[in-house]
């Protein structure tokens, strides 16, 4: 619920109930957070909408990170990323296979 939420997150961020509801409104509005229709109006995280734009956005960071400031033109192996605690081995084998298709064979 907003108040769980909130209650989560006030202390680190020093937001007012107000900030975290907007928020959590524009999270639902952008499709990162789905809402029951119950007047508790809880609320769970899209984990497919955000699995589907994490892979795109690490490819692109790592293809950056090792071109910009390695200086590397190939693909930067995604092994080095396997000690991860954000990334699942299914996210690592997408991600593999993204950026094989990114940055060449």
């Amino acid at each position: 619920s907003v108040g769980e939420i909130h209650a989560a997150i006030s202390g680190p961020l020093g937001w007012s109930r107000s900030s975290s509801r907007k928020t959590i409104e524009r999270r639902v509005d952008k499709g990162l957070l789905t809402q029951t229709d119950n007047k508790a109006a809880i609320f769970t995280a899209a984990y497919l909408i955000f699995r589907a734009k994490k892979i795109p956005t690490l490819a692109g960071l790592i293809q950056s990170f090792a071109s910009d400031v390695l200086g590397l033109d190939g693909p930067l192996p995604v092994y080095n990323l396997v000690k991860s605690d954000v990334l699942s081995a299914e996210d690592l084998a997408a991600l593999d296979a993204y950026m094989r298709g990114v940055t060449g064979p």
